[in-house]
């Protein structure tokens, strides 16, 4: 799949990667979205790619920078990757 990039002027650039059902939804496994926070980059990917993702992060979780994260007002550094992960199953 190819990465998609995402134009914002004044926010830092960061780095999405989508596993499973979230890479599926999404359509991509990487790309590039400026966003000044956690919450401002999901409103983003969301509004690039639609419903089915939205609905798909209602169950994920976050790592910044391998961090687990559910604060969605974390700012975000410049070259920030953040791992967009739904629940995996299994044991």
């Amino acid at each position: 799949m190819t990465a998609v990039s995402l134009p914002h002027p004044t926010a830092p650039t960061v780095t999405v990667r989508y596993f499973a059902g979230a890479r599926a939804a999404a359509g991509v496994d990487t790309e590039t979205c400026a966003a000044g926070t956690l919450e401002e980059l999901v409103g983003r990917i969301v509004e690039t790619h639609g419903e089915r993702l939205e609905r798909v992060l209602t169950a994920c979780s976050f790592l910044v920078d391998g961090t687990q994260t559910r604060d969605r007002a974390l700012q975000l550094a410049p070259g920030a990757v953040v791992d967009v992960l739904p629940p995996f199953a299994g044991g």
